[in-house]
């Protein structure tokens, strides 16, 4: 069994054909601004500023943080900045301690432990997946 590594990362390198990939293709929707491979965190990932256009006011700040692993571990985080707080959540699949490999820490805290859950295998499948859910989101902003 391999270890948890403790920081939501996995023991394997991060796989950056894969960041390069989800880059390119991203830049290529309306509802992105930038997306930028970094080393933020001290961690290679793909940080997608969101298009701010599609959110209500209220909203000063939406980003989409990927780390994709080569044994296809991942750590996905949604972020949301209001003028009270942050609204955060994140899909992961990578050793831990506190729940299954694959699970969900939900909003508004992205609190650990989170809740088990079960991701597609294909990398394409689980963005689709998450920008489902962000979209989700979005709506329910403007409904309220």
């Amino acid at each position: 069994m391999v270890p948890p590594t403790g920081d939501g990362g996995s023991p394997a390198p991060i796989d950056r054909p894969i960041l390069e990939f989800l880059q390119t293709r991203l830049r290529a929707t309306e509802q992105v601004e930038q997306a930028t491979i970094t080393n933020g965190s001290g961690h290679l990932e793909l940080q997608v500023s969101l298009a701010l256009r599609y959110y209500p006011a209220t909203v000063s700040e939406a980003i989409l943080t990927v780390r994709w692993y080569t044994n296809d571990d991942f750590k996905i985080q949604y972020r949301e900045i209001h003028p009270e707080n942050a609204w955060e959540c994140r899909w992961d699949r990578h050793p831990n301690s506190h729940n299954t490999r694959t699970h969900f820490h939900p909003p508004p805290d992205a609190s650990t432990p989170g809740n088990d859950a079960s991701w597609p295998t294909d990398y394409r499948d689980v963005i689709s997946l998450v920008l489902d859910e962000i979209e989700e989101r979005i709506a329910a902003l403007w409904n309220k």
